[in-house]
């Protein structure tokens, strides 16, 4: 974040990654909401776009790359952002996402260190898109599943910014403490970074969060994809549970998200009127209580 008068302060970011489904339309989409997500997760809204694009071109014609950079392009005119340009490179493997330039009010600014004793932790999409991509790229996905995990990772983090920058949510926005995006690391990783960042912990009632259909049965089958395992092992230290250690929900707690929801530290009205509002404005997705901060036992995270 960078100030640049008492009213403005610049958000940059860059994300970009390989391929999680074969539609190219639908995985350029993915990658642009993915990278869309940090100025959103920050209470920001984006404005300037770049294109990075790694491309195998003798593997693969122009038609394909054409599609991926529409689906990208889709997803920034819904951000009400602007494409002003971008970077193409030739590469072994396939390869999409953005720059992004976004601002916000300073006031208004989130961050992970800001969650206070006596808050819930709102989770506004479901999880397991990880171990959904894992079983489609090994051929264990169900057809019927394909569509859920699309509109998951296509789905803007946006609505629950409006929701926030609602004149009726006004008297409430100050009670908005802390937000982080769920991607790589896992919920239960973030979760741990924001408890860290926040000098607070963090306690999760498993059995509330929501997920998406299906992902229980994939990980009782043993289908997880390696980055959870890497995320509970490091992650480990920090973890008090009453759940078995390798039970599905632990296991879920750490599955890396691909343009995960946002979680949200706020007050117990001010999650009501978030949930509310976005009820009222059509949002397609499980939002949810997932969680409550605590006091004591900085940086941990509490399971059960």
């Amino acid at each position: 974040m960078y100030l640049l008068n008492p009213q403005t302060a610049l958000i940059q970011t860059l994300d970009f990654f390989t391929p999680m489904v074969d539609d190219p339309f639908a995985f350029g989409q993915i990658a642009a909401a993915n990278a869309l997500s940090d100025v959103y997760a920050m209470g920001g809204k984006p404005l300037l776009c770049m294109n990075i694009l790694a491309c195998p071109g003798e593997k693969m014609g122009a038609e394909l790359f054409h599609q991926v950079l529409a689906g990208g392009l889709s997803k920034i005119k819904e951000a009400g952002a602007l494409l002003v340009g971008g970077h193409s490179v030739e590469d072994a493997e396939l390869k999409y996402g953005l720059s992004v330039t976004g601002v916000v009010h300073p006031d208004n600014l989130l961050t992970n260190a800001g969650a206070q004793v006596g808050d819930v932790l709102v989770l506004t999409k479901p999880l397991g898109t990880g171990i959904l991509a894992t079983a489609l790229k090994g051929g264990l996905l169900l057809e019927d599943a394909l569509p859920g995990l699309t509109q998951v990772m296509t789905t803007l983090n946006k609505l629950p910014l409006e929701v926030l920058a609602d004149a009726s949510f006004a008297p409430l926005r100050s009670a908005v403490h802390a937000c982080t995006d769920i991607t790589g690391f896992g919920l239960l990783g973030h979760a741990h970074e924001m408890a860290q960042a926040s000098q607070v912990s963090l306690h999760f009632m498993m059995a509330t969060l929501p997920l998406l259909p299906g992902v229980l049965d994939l990980v009782n089958m043993g289908i997880i994809p390696e980055g959870t395992y890497r995320n509970k092992k490091y992650y480990a230290p920090w973890l008090h549970s009453t759940l078995a250690e390798d039970g599905s929900l632990i296991m879920l707690g750490f599955d890396p998200q691909t343009s995960g929801g946002l979680l949200f530290s706020l007050s117990e009205q001010a999650a009501q009127a978030l949930l509310a509002g976005l009820k009222q404005r059509g949002y397609p997705l499980a939002a949810r209580v997932v969680g409550t901060v605590q006091a004591g036992e900085e940086g941990k995270i509490f399971v059960g």
